[in-house]
């Protein structure tokens, strides 16, 4: 843990003996008290207190003393645990072995990532030739001592002789692009600011690049300013960014996203338009052989989503949504772009297609089939050719590359198995393994099974149960219960440390795929957004109960976790059936639903959440808002909120807030804490140091939570 910043001594000690400590009912528990204002709001008519306001400043002084009052009280809690230092131990040791990143070729080399054990973060690395010993291209570890500045991007030039690269500090959302030249090793003197949520891809003689930037924040903005007014600019090399051209923007509309790709030919620039987190856009493009600067607008309108795959000339595919809440592939010609002129590739499955990429002549499609992948070739024409087998019930990455080039690497991990990289053939269907990591475990210790349970609503609902073998069902396994559940994002079976760490320690690692996922395309997601929102809540609460039901726990024995959107769900169900768990582990959190627009980029999850703009939505906001749904006198599960103070995607101020209000209106014996990491954010880039603390932190809380007998582990 980071120290927090210095506070004056005079005003810490001013500020601490006006925070008086409340006692909390656990034996030697204190929580800081947080001052409540007699803030008051007016939602059509509807008066909403709100006495935590201050808490939004994240760098006012009195918020930084309650930080640090509370962080003292979390670590104070966490360092009384004994077996922590055993998990931390374990947690190192099964994190150090070699990881690969998936391969991609770009102007005859190959770049790839790769990380030794415990390397903060992955260094990139290029060869020449697949079997040539690889070069270090960029080594993150060397931008900051501490690992807090993180690579957040990388594109290599059309001509393979420069590489842009974007930086994150403390997990911040904002990045800063250089350039290197790849055969020096040497940076450039280009440097670009105020980008967000935006790659770079070059043109075909390499010489520039196009990328998306806002404007310069408010100096005390930085992390909280609402973004607007996207826009999309040319870089030249060697230029400053003051020189830089605007390329295209939309004055009239400030939610309108900007992002570009140049196609592989060199002769189109593609423009999606998006309007922050709706499953729709429209496809603007410009021919950059023209002469003169037009702008060409394909798809005009907001009404279904239009990825773009490759181009054939003047013919572009697209995956889309358009009559096919599954997808499908369509060819749109450029010079005929009416719909009565689309021509259908690849029809809509009873599998959810979620990617497609143009490789050696061939379509490969990667599907989701009940929340696991499945991959398929197919001619450009839609012929199909052939599956990929794959090793398992599993996750697939990768799969990228030119049309005139048959080379691709994927890569397919599972819940169990960190996975092994392959080489593929797109030609001739040859699978061969390019890189396997040395495990220190087996994998074959475990079982991975997936079983299907009924919501509230008789929807059936797909959920993966992990553990070690041996499992007894007689209600006693400790289970962590994860889900997410938002803007179509379906969440299949990754590996990751921790959750090896947990099912080591005896305890059942559960994934619900809930509705408002992308599990099962459009419909699935719709159904978990704006009004129907609670429909997310109960499968998440029906897959604890099933889980009870069927013995594999029970109700002190149960936690529940998640991030972002997903610390949103524990937080939502852990105010809706305290009763139900014996532990909720909210990260990140978007915790008040009445103002979650008010900050950054917030405003974008309207599409998911609606707004307390509207009177009928806020009526549904309110009804689970997380922190506006805490009731006094109740016996909350025991609780471990974490969140980091530069998070400038969903602001620290909801986990805050959430906190200060859990802690006053909480009446029984379990632990409710907060653990906010500093010079960290919402979670991208941190460094590996970082991730294994976290991880200790949250295994030790249930540790005691869920009072799990580790006496005899690791012996």
């Amino acid at each position: 843990m980071k120290k927090l910043a210095r506070i004056h001594g005079s005003m810490v000690c001013v500020l601490l003996v006006g925070m008086v400590v409340t006692s909390a009912a656990a034996a030697g528990m204190t929580y800081p008290k947080a001052r409540k204002s007699n803030q008051i709001d007016d939602y059509h008519g509807v008066k909403v207190a709100d006495p935590y306001r201050w808490l939004e400043d994240t760098d006012s002084s009195e918020t930084r003393a309650w930080i640090e009052a509370e962080n003292k009280v979390s670590f104070g809690y966490l360092n009384s645990i004994k077996q922590r230092q055993k998990i931390r131990n374990r947690m190192k040791a099964l994190w150090d072995y070699e990881k690969y990143g998936v391969p991609f070729k770009k102007a005859g080399g190959y770049f790839f990532s790769k990380n030794d054990g415990l390397q903060n973060h992955s260094v990139i690395y290029y060869a020449h030739g697949i079997e040539d010993e690889p070069i270090m291209l960029i080594d993150p570890n060397t931008f900051s001592k501490d690992g807090t500045v993180a690579l957040s991007g990388i594109s290599v030039s059309t001509t393979g002789s420069h590489v842009a690269y974007g930086l994150s500090a403390s997990g911040s959302d904002w990045q800063e692009w250089h350039v290197r030249d790849i055969a020096t090793g040497e940076d450039l003197t280009d440097h670009l600011k105020w980008i967000k949520f935006s790659g770079v891809t070059w043109t075909k003689r390499g010489h520039g690049f196009f990328y998306s930037r806002y404007d310069e924040p408010k100096s005390d903005g930085k992390y909280q300013d609402v973004n607007y007014f996207q826009q999309l600019y040319y870089h030249r090399m060697g230029n400053e960014q003051s020189a830089d051209r605007l390329v295209f923007d939309r004055p009239d509309d400030k939610e309108i996203g900007i992002s570009a790709q140049v196609t592989d030919d060199g002769h189109y620039l593609i423009i999606p338009l998006t309007r922050g987190t709706l499953r729709q856009n429209m496809i603007t493009y410009r021919n950059l052989r023209e002469g003169r600067r037009i702008f060409y607008k394909l798809i005009d309108i907001f009404e279904a989503q239009y990825s773009f795959i490759d181009n054939d000339g003047p013919v572009f595919w697209f995956l889309t949504d358009l009559d096919a809440p599954r997808k499908r592939v369509v060819a749109i010609n450029t010079d005929m772009p009416k719909r009565e002129h689309w021509t259908e590739l690849i029809p809509e499955s009873k599998d959810t297609l979620l990617s497609v990429s143009a490789v050696g002549g061939k379509f490969i499609a990667h599907y989701l089939r009940d929340a696991h992948s499945v991959v398929k070739v197919f001619e450009t024409d839609g012929t199909y050719v052939r599956d990929v087998t794959l090793p398992g019930i599993g996750s697939v990455s990768g799969f990228t590359g030119r049309n005139d080039d048959p080379e691709t690497f994927y890569k397919f991990t599972s819940f169990t198995d960190p996975g092994i990289v392959y080489r593929y053939n797109a030609e001739t269907g040859e699978n061969t393994i390019f890189k396997q990591p040395k495990l220190k475990f087996n994998p074959d210790d475990y079982v991975t099974e997936q079983v299907f349970y009924k919501s509230k609503d008789g929807t059936r609902i797909p959920m993966f149960l992990n553990y070690k073998k041996g499992l007894k069902r007689d209600g006693n396994t400790p289970t962590y219960l994860y889900g997410y559940g938002g803007f179509n994002i379906p969440i299949t079976p990754r590996f990751k440390v921790s959750n090896l760490v947990w099912m080591e320690m005896g305890g059942i690692y559960a994934v619900a795929n809930i509705r408002g996922g992308g599990e099962y395309g459009k419909k699935w997601h719709e159904s978990g957004t704006k009004l129907t929102k609670q429909n997310v809540f109960d499968d998440f609460i029906a897959a604890g109960e099933w889980l009870i039901e069927n013995k594999y726990t029970s109700s002190p024995k149960l936690a529940i976790g998640g991030g972002s959107n997903g610390g949103l769900l524990v937080g939502a169900c852990m105010t809706q059936r305290p009763d139900l768990f014996g532990a909720a582990l909210p990260a990140v959190g978007v915790m008040d639903m009445l103002r979650f627009q008010k900050f950054t980029i917030g405003w974008a999850w309207t599409s998911d959440y609606g707004s307390s703009d509207n009177a009928e939505e806020f009526k549904a906001l309110r009804a689970y808002s997380p922190l506006h749904n805490l009731k006094p006198g109740t016996a909350y599960p025991a609780t471990l909120i974490t969140t980091g103070d530069h998070d400038d995607r969903v602001v620290p101020a909801h986990s805050f807030k959430f906190a200060a209000a859990l802690q006053a209106a909480h009446s029984g014996s379990a632990p409710v804490l907060i653990r906010i990491e500093t010079k960290a954010g919402h979670g991208a880039g941190k460094p590996t140091s970082m991730r294994i603390d976290e991880a200790t932190d949250r295994w030790s809380f249930l540790v005691g939570a869920l009072k799990m007998d580790l006496d005899h582990w690791r012996q």
